[in-house]
């Protein structure tokens, strides 16, 4: 009798905690359910920012009609995080404009939503918050407006390392704690294809890869690290970091083999000590500091084809980017300033075309006709010769996107409020 007593008494024990359990699940649910679903900045304050407040977003977007009265944290598009895309950008200086024109390539072929997270100065805010208020009729996207926040203790000499604000990069994981993963891409680049094929790169990492870049050349003979690099750099060439894909998560939780010690370091503690032993021997700044990183844990890298990260540096000099010869170019990358100047007329058409680019179906439709013409009288430079990579993904882009009826999945991912 007593035997039976205690299993009784147990079953009820069990049955208690189990009611227990499911009235905490319901609770965090209901508080989930009123926050707004995602309307909260993805921005968590680093170690350094603790307590100071720098750090956090300075202002949050919406993307969509008007948000509820006295909710102005809140978006109108109700995304679940896992479904968002993750895209960060770094703005300082006159880079307002070539930032606006790459979200804008972002947005225009994406099928996704966007998550846009934008790094400025503080004089640049009221600006990029009057543009993107400005396209909320889309209701594809958000975003949140940071402040270029370093480090306190060592905030000026990261901002001075190689161009302003430029390192802010390295940071990402540890300001944005909530993001599991984040496409972060240069001001001057410029999407042809959607962000959501470069993003599905993330399901091919195996489990050993927290990041994933482009080589900085194809052809050794002209490559910058192989032949002038006074420090260590991944592989042949050493790889360029305008665009590069982040499992964050794992960068966070990873500890990395290194040249300073025995003891493997996590991320947020390998950074400055690379930068004291380093910095009289770094040329290109951060992503000297990168490649010095993945030189040491090659395991790490995951490398995508140029096609994905196309600069100058593959056509200046004669085509040497084959996947974009087969295929087309898929991201466009106008560093040397190319954009605005006259030694690339074939990237200078591009940039042109996307930044008078408006979002209206038919404008984004009879793009490829008046750009090709454009191209055409590029001819006489290695780049033009070769001005069919520049838009034949372009084309498909544009074919899949705004030529055929649009997918309906997208439908499902999307709770309208």
């Amino acid at each position: 009798m007593r035997r039976y007593l205690r299993i009784v008494v147990l079953c009820l024990a069990c049955g208690f905690c189990s009611l227990l359990y499911a009235f905490s699940q319901l609770a965090v649910s209901l508080e989930e359910g009123a926050g707004g679903g995602g309307g909260k900045p993805q921005a968590a304050a680093a170690s350094w920012l603790a307590g100071g407040g720098r750090g956090g977003a300075r202002g949050v977007g919406s993307a969509g009609p008007a948000a509820h009265p006295g909710r102005s944290d809140r978006y109108s598009l109700k995304v679940q995080p896992a479904q968002r895309m993750h895209l960060a950008v770094v703005a300082c200086g006159e880079r307002l404009e070539e930032t606006i024109t790459m979200l804008k390539s972002a947005i225009i072929f994406s099928i996704r939503p966007l998550q846009f997270h934008i790094f400025a100065e503080d004089q640049l805010h009221d600006s990029f918050k009057g543009i993107l208020e400005s396209w909320s009729f889309l209701q594809t996207f958000n975003y949140s407006l940071y402040p270029i926040t370093f480090p306190s203790e060592n905030a000026a000499e990261w901002k001075k390392l190689f161009k302003p604000c430029a390192s802010q990069r390295l940071f990402l994981p540890l300001i944005l704690k909530e993001v599991d993963s984040l496409l972060y891409v240069d001001t001057d680049i410029l999407f042809l294809r959607p962000v959501d094929d470069i993003w599905s790169l993330l399901k091919k990492f195996n489990s050993t890869q927290i990041a994933a870049m482009a080589p900085e050349h194809e052809e050794p003979r002209i490559g910058w690290y192989n032949r002038f690099a006074r420090h260590p750099y991944y592989g042949k060439t050493g790889v360029n970091s305008g665009v590069m894909l982040m499992n964050m998560t794992r960068m966070r939780r990873k500890y990395f083999k290194n040249d300073m010690t025995a003891v493997r370091l996590r991320w947020g503690d390998i950074l400055m000590p690379l930068l004291k032993k380093y910095k009289l021997n770094i040329t290109w700044g951060d992503q000297d500091l990168l490649n010095i990183i993945f030189f040491h844990n090659p395991e790490s890298l995951f490398v995508f084809p140029c096609q994905w990260n196309y600069r100058p540096d593959h056509c200046i000099y004669g085509s040497n980017c084959q996947e974009a010869e087969e295929e087309g170019i898929f991201i466009l990358h106008g560093n040397r300033g190319v954009y605005h100047d006259d030694k690339q007329p074939a990237f200078r058409a591009i940039y042109e075309a996307l930044r008078n680019c408006s979002f209206k179906d038919d404008n984004i439709r009879s793009l490829l006709k008046p750009l090709e013409l454009e191209l055409q009288k590029t001819v006489h430079t290695y780049c033009g010769k070769i001005y069919k990579i520049f838009i034949k993904q372009l084309t498909k882009s544009i074919q899949d996107r705004y030529d055929r009826p649009p997918k309906e999945s997208i439908d499902e991912n999307i709770e309208w409020l």
